[in-house]
């Protein structure tokens, strides 16, 4: 799972990233597959203006493909950072080009909430009823990850209750 605890004390720490089916390597091997596939029928073209004609269609593409897969590379470094004291709980964000989001609260009216949203089984930190403050958590897991992190954090939070 693109997620681990670490406990540190009496601290709880999470770190939650997005998955990457496609590590560097592969992309290196992608792209080169990519372009001897798109360069194989220029061969037969060879010597003549049509190759001169095909081959920026044949290069746009090849860098569109590159493009999209470095901008997938660069939303990956998206990183979600809860910690959890007996006094404190805070959730740390950090998304490439966007300043740092940080919130915190007692975590004793903190609980985990799968609902409806704008993803499947959205999980979210809500506060006391009376604020009704939510705090999005995990939007880059899958559903099922995020199901299992709520169970988690919500036992993480009553063993807290139950020693304090």
């Amino acid at each position: 799972m693109p997620y681990e605890w670490q406990t540190d004390g009496d601290m709880r720490r999470l770190r939650a990233w997005p998955f990457r089916s496609l590590p560097r390597r592969g992309f290196v091997w992608f792209i080169g597959v990519t372009a001897v596939l798109l360069a194989l029928p220029l061969l037969a073209v060879l010597g003549s203006a049509v190759l001169w004609a095909l081959l920026p269609f044949m290069l746009a593409a090849i860098a569109g493909i590159w493009w999209a897969i470095e901008r997938s590379y660069r939303s990956g470094t998206s990183e979600e950072r809860l910690e959890l004291t007996a006094t404190r709980i805070s959730l740390i964000r950090r998304d490439p080009g966007r300043p740092e989001r940080s919130w915190s609260a007692n975590p004793y009216w903190i609980r985990a909430v799968i609902r409806p949203g704008p993803v499947e089984k959205y999980l979210v930190l809500q506060g006391d009823h009376e604020s009704g403050r939510e705090i999005e958590l995990g939007a880059f897991l899958t559903p099922e990850e995020r199901e299992s992190l709520a169970t988690e954090i919500n036992s993480a939070l009553s063993g807290l209750r139950r020693s304090h």
